[in-house]
């Protein structure tokens, strides 16, 4: 591109400079001996006829500002899935220049990292927001049999790949979008084979639940990003279904419809009113302990209040809330888990999968992103904490002179 377009400029981008100098500029340096040169103060090979490539890295929130007013006709994301969708987005803006050079963004990466979910949604799925054009995204999938080169030379390395654990080696070595190696919660299983039998998916088909099945509300406000309430049900055994939501989601991911606090209550209250699941229910609300700050005068949970929508304060403890989560996703030695989400609960099905583990706390969730729905299932389950399952190894008995007959084992209708 830069020798076809004399004066063109491109930007290479790695997370990490380090990165940079390893992968890219170390190698390009030969490849490009007598034809450009490199200047290592401005990170950049300069071409004769005026095009130029510039490598620059992102790894914060702070490293954007050294795109601010930058000027690009095409754009390179190496690994780009390690990149948050926010830094993606504002260094796109960057592609602009009044020329005829195309302008083009080139994203390379695997299954995984911060943006899976934003790559699966454009690339994989093919679901695509308002503003966005169907026609400017093509994805080419490229599998490590493609890379004729590294088979020739190297051809012992898909064994190295096959080694793996289950879920990297369905990434990388098959390519499979399915699968988020790094997923906070590993047990979310969303399989429609068994929404009928509800074994072993925590997602199963809409039911109309029993009039004496109390009915819950969960709560996590959102302005400038999404607010979330959820509507949760528990059967005679304490088993607990996710029946309704409402999610306060704009026009991109984690972004808020910004609706004020007055009209979120209002939409909830007619929501509860006119629902067949809701209406004329006494419902249990359980909400982010913010909402009862008063720094902007009236607080949230008082205008919750005067719409009829009632909360208590959650227990807003994030490690051993998380663990409930995973208590409730755990599968019984038959396949049941004792947290079921309805089909309809689209968007906590979208988000549910794409949480990923913070990088400076290992144990907790990575707050940057789009958490809004984990957070208000959290407080709901921490309002009914219960132990993890675990397995007990009965010894057998080889001879029982008073068991007269075989007792058959309890099984779960």
């Amino acid at each position: 591109m830069c020798l076809t377009y004399p004066g063109i400029k491109i930007l290479i981008l790695r997370k990490t400079y380090a990165e940079l100098i390893n992968n890219h500029i170390n190698e390009m340096r030969p490849m490009l001996y007598g034809v450009a040169k490199y200047n290592s103060s401005e990170k950049k090979f300069l071409f004769p006829n005026g095009s130029n490539i510039k490598f620059g890295y992102c790894a914060n929130d702070g490293d954007l500002d050294q795109y601010q007013g930058v000027e690009c006709d095409a754009v390179f994301f190496d690994e780009a899935s390690q990149f948050q969708e926010l830094w993606i987005r504002k260094i796109t803006a960057s592609v602009r220049g009044a020329n005829k050079f195309p302008k083009r963004m080139y994203y390379t990466l695997n299954p995984g990292g911060p943006s899976h979910g934003y790559f699966k949604r454009l690339f994989i799925d093919k679901t695509y927001n308002e503003g966005e054009d169907p026609g400017e995204y093509e994805f080419i999938q490229s599998k490590v049999t493609d890379n004729s080169a590294l088979m020739e030379m190297q051809p012992d390395y898909i064994k190295q790949l096959e080694a793996l654990p289950f879920k990297l080696r369905k990434a990388w070595l098959e390519g499979d979008w399915t699968i988020l190696e790094g997923a906070f919660f590993e047990e979310w299983t969303d399989d429609p084979e068994h929404y009928l039998d509800r074994r072993n998916t925590h997602v199963i088909d809409p039911f109309e639940p029993p009039r004496d099945w109390p009915v819950y509300r969960s709560f996590d406000w959102g302005y400038a990003r999404p607010f979330s309430c959820g509507y949760w049900t528990v059967d005679y055994e304490g088993t607990v279904y996710r029946i309704l939501e409402m999610y306060g989601r704009g026009r991109e991911d984690n972004e808020g419809c910004r609706w004020t606090p007055d009209k979120v209550f209002s939409e909830l209250a007619t929501l509860e009113r006119e629902h067949s699941w809701l209406k004329g229910k006494r419902i249990t609300g359980v909400a982010d302990p913010s909402i009862w700050s008063k720094d902007t005068g009236v607080s949230i949970e008082e205008t919750a209040s005067a719409h009829g929508i009632y909360f208590s304060k959650g227990d807003n403890q994030r490690l051993q809330g998380w663990m409930q989560c995973h208590y409730r996703m755990q599968f019984d030695e038959d396949g049941y888990p004792r947290m079921y989400v309805f089909t309809n609960c689209k968007e906590f099905r979208r988000t549910i999968p794409l949480m990923m583990y913070d990088l400076v706390k290992p144990e907790d969730l990575d707050s940057d992103l789009e958490d809004h729905q984990a957070d208000e299932c959290r407080y709901f389950l921490m309002s009914r904490p219960i132990k993890p399952i675990v397995k007990v190894e009965k010894e057998p008995v080889l001879f029982d002179p008073l068991d007269q007959y075989k007792v058959k084992p309890y099984r779960r209708v």
